[in-house]
């Protein structure tokens, strides 16, 4: 965890009160549109992704840009797993876009007297040299529905007759999305209580919704499925132990242990996990979870085994 205060960088401040961790909201909301003539159009090449391989929310965006068939589109550069003294960094080697070291630095060039949580993804201006936004949720959604000359239609995440009821979902998906991190950086025991059981009472309503349907939202595949995907992926690796979430792994869902294969074997969403790099980041760089840093070598997991999600027709 991190914060910049006045341009310089801290690792004093965290996201706790009363024992509870309180997720801050992004700074950057700007947004890129198809319009001709707008701020920041849609356009090949103009942006830039920053992410990390171990985050979550970082890899929705890699999940849809690879979805999106928009790699020659929007070009990325990966942070270094390890998060310590000074944030995210990209290890020993500059960027190839502004040459930084740190991930830091980039906010300070889009906003000089910029404060706050410095986190991936981002979503980098090269026209403007400028953060366009750096809230997940927005990038996927701008991916989905602003690129569209470039773009692979075959995947609409956010279909107009399903939008209400996916705004709806992603409520609920929250619960488990931002409650592992709840249960895993609590403070006292109570906190950590509350914030556990409100994720396992929200998978157990997955687990059932996934008992009769193939994804979130029925037959189609839809950014409420990128949503979960990315923590269940994580949940067994490092939320179960590292976060103390274990009531259950993920593999004693049936159906969620199904649907997490089936989307982990969509072509190219493989080459958006890296289960090395996951457990790099979190067990050792969170050494206020894990003071040792030691990296366990399990647990092994086979995302590549058959599946049934073939029943759901």
């Amino acid at each position: 965890m991190g914060v910049l205060i006045k341009g310089k960088w801290s690792t004093d401040v965290d996201e706790i009160k009363n024992g509870a961790y309180e997720r801050k909201p992004t700074s950057f909301r700007n947004q890129i549109s198809a319009t001709p003539g707008a701020r920041f159009e849609a356009e090949p090449g103009r942006y830039h992704l920053y992410v990390s391989l171990a985050c979550p929310w970082a890899s929705r965006t890699l999940m849809v840009r690879k979805l999106k068939k928009l790699e020659d589109i929007i070009s990325v550069t990966v942070v270094h797993p390890d998060m310590l003294e000074n944030g995210w960094t990209f290890g020993n080697k500059p960027e190839p876009i502004n040459g930084f070291l740190f991930l830091h630095q980039l906010y300070v060039a889009a906003m000089p007297d910029y404060s706050g949580h410095v986190t991936v993804p981002v979503l980098w201006d090269r026209k403007t040299g400028t953060i366009v936004n750096n809230e997940s949720a927005d990038i996927i959604r701008m991916m989905n529905s602003e690129f569209t000359p470039y773009s692979n239609m075959a995947f609409n995440l956010y279909p107009t007759l399903l939008k209400g009821k996916i705004d709806s979902l992603n409520e609920v998906l929250y619960l488990v999305n931002n409650g592992v991190y709840r249960a895993g950086f609590a403070k006292s025991q109570i906190a950590y209580e509350n914030a556990v059981w409100g994720v396992f009472n929200t998978l157990d309503i997955l687990e059932d919704r996934l008992s009769r349907h193939r994804y979130l939202m029925g037959s189609e595949f839809t950014e409420a499925d990128v949503r979960l995907f990315t923590t269940g992926v994580r949940f067994d690796l490092v939320y179960y132990g590292h976060f103390k979430c274990n009531i259950k792994r993920w593999d004693d869902y049936p159906n969620l242990a199904n649907w997490l294969r089936d989307i982990y074997q969509m072509p190219g969403i493989a080459e958006t996990v890296d289960m090395d790099e996951i457990k790099q980041h979190y067990y050792f760089s969170q050494r206020w979870v894990n003071p040792t840093g030691i990296v366990p070598c399990g647990p092994l997991i086979d995302l590549k085994a058959a599946h049934d999600r073939n029943r759901f027709q």
